[in-house]
């Protein structure tokens, strides 16, 4: 059985009205990783995704979650 990682980054950062750069600024990474992230390119290690969810102001279930595949 295969996981994988889903998140609502894009639909939070919209909903927040902040740009891919704010967000990045915000959490210590370039535009290119929060890009990739929303394109489910790049799993953010917890340190990130615990960073990401705090400038939402949201708990890390909120914006990650794990899906499986059979």
């Amino acid at each position: 059985m295969e996981r994988a990682i889903q998140n609502a980054v894009l639909k939070e950062r919209t909903k927040h009205e902040m740009t891919q750069e704010m967000l990045a600024q915000h959490v210590g990474v370039s535009r290119q990783t929060i890009i990739a992230i929303e394109k489910g390119k790049y799993t953010p290690s917890v340190a990130l995704a615990l960073r990401i969810a705090h400038a939402f102001g949201v708990r890390v279930e909120d914006i990650f979650s794990i899906t499986k595949h059979t």
